[in-house]
């Protein structure tokens, strides 16, 4: 009986819990039944699945490219400064790079482990658009898509199981999480924060429409497939500008050269 009343109670906080996020945390962006604790828990999970996956994804040496990483942390710090990133000091925020040039895409983890393809980083043609990128996928984990995804796909009871220590359903949650697929909304919401994130910067704050004006101009020859299931490339690019006017963000900087000689350092 007590087994059973300790398991109505943990039900009772948890439901408690979500509402108070939806309430306060989320602030109406949607129920999640996952606490911050637990995105920094599955995203670290999901960062060993892959680091050692070195088939699928062959990461690029820190050592070897240590100039190549110096760049990216160095766009990174600048996006995370900015105070607009409300999780900034609870997530990792850790960078990787994927040697892959035929992948046109970049991701981020619960907790803030971002992977970097060398293919984006090829395609895009300075540091402003790479910096769009990069606080796009800053905002899928600062806004917690993850595990806002999970709970919808499990619900509370999967987060009961891990939450007992069950190691099965922590395996599925992290399972699932590699290559999850997010709802066009919540592209349209990380495409909006990147704006927010790079607006009080130099930087072109709609940056992050650069990847989309270069696929639009490829005539959908080679469009990666991601895309497909992602709001119209034409769509983000207004939402991009519209918000950088919107947001009153001023700045220009484009810093191609700085971008091209990072580019140059990669592996060919």
């Amino acid at each position: 009986m007590m087994k059973r009343n300790g398991l109505f109670l943990l039900v009772g906080v948890l439901v408690l819990t979500a509402c108070g996020l939806i309430n306060k945390e989320n602030k109406g962006q949607g129920f999640n039944a996952f606490p911050v604790s637990q995105d920094i828990t599955l995203g670290a999970e999901v960062a060993a699945q892959i680091d050692n996956n070195t088939t699928e994804y062959p990461l690029l040496d820190s050592v070897q490219y240590k100039d190549v990483y110096a760049y990216v942390y160095k766009v990174r710090d600048k996006i995370l400064n900015t105070g607009n990133v409300k999780h900034k000091d609870d997530f990792a925020w850790r960078l990787r790079i994927i040697h892959d040039d035929s992948t046109l895409n970049a991701f981020c983890t619960p907790g803030g482990y971002i992977y970097i393809y060398t293919g984006i980083l090829k395609f895009l043609e300075s540091e402003d658009e790479f910096a769009g990128v990069l606080g796009h996928e800053i905002a899928h984990a600062d806004l917690r898509h993850s595990t806002r995804q999970m709970t919808k796909l499990y619900g509370v009871q999967i987060l009961l199981q891990i939450v007992a220590g069950n190691r099965e359903a922590l395996k599925q949650v992290t399972t699932g999480l590699v290559g999850l697929k997010f709802s066009r909304s919540h592209e349209s919401e990380a495409d909006q924060k990147s704006v927010e994130y790079l607006c009080p910067t130099d930087y072109n704050a709609a940056g992050g429409s650069g990847f989309f004006k270069k696929i639009q101009e490829m005539g959908g020859s080679g469009t990666p497939a991601f895309l497909s299931t992602h709001p119209d490339p034409g769509d983000r690019i207004e939402h991009f500008e519209n918000e950088k006017v919107t947001q009153g963000c001023v700045g220009n900087k484009l810093y191609k050269t700085e971008f091209e000689t990072m580019v140059s350092k990669l592996p060919k």
